[in-house]
């Protein structure tokens, strides 16, 4: 078993680094994409928030398995969160990408909660059985 400062080694800085920048560049394309909706007579289906929300989750459970540890999928978390974060502050002219409606609500606080899931989730046990 590995101790906890392994995970930060220098060797790996690059593979935080990268997940930071596709943390950062997912949490900016899917803060633009998820007020797309479906509307079907009186009913709204907000598809782009629910597809965000899905990419958000892929992502980081994707990164996390792959990597191999949670210090990576949590660089891309912050990565997704901080421009989540960025992008509700009002730009020039007062413009805004995430409004102070449900949907807006949901997706400025959805990426954090899948980010504490994902990166908190317990290491599942490895069951090492001997073939015969």
């Amino acid at each position: 078993m590995s101790s906890p400062t392994a995970a930060f080694s220098p060797g790996r800085l690059g593979t935080y680094a990268v997940a930071l920048v596709i943390g950062v560049l997912y949490g900016v394309v899917a803060t633009v994409g998820h007020r797309h909706v479906i509307r079907i007579g009186d009913v709204v289906i907000p598809w782009g928030l629910v597809a965000a929300l899905g990419g958000v989750l892929a992502l980081l459970l994707g990164i996390r398995l792959v990597a191999g540890g949670r210090a990576v999928a949590a660089a891309a978390a912050v990565g997704v969160v901080g421009a989540v974060a960025l992008l509700t502050l009002p730009g020039f002219g007062a413009s805004v990408l995430i409004a102070g409606d449900t949907i807006g609500t949901i997706w400025s606080i959805g990426p954090a909660l899948i980010a504490v899931l994902v990166v908190a989730w317990p290491n599942l046990p490895v069951s090492s059985r001997d073939e015969a």
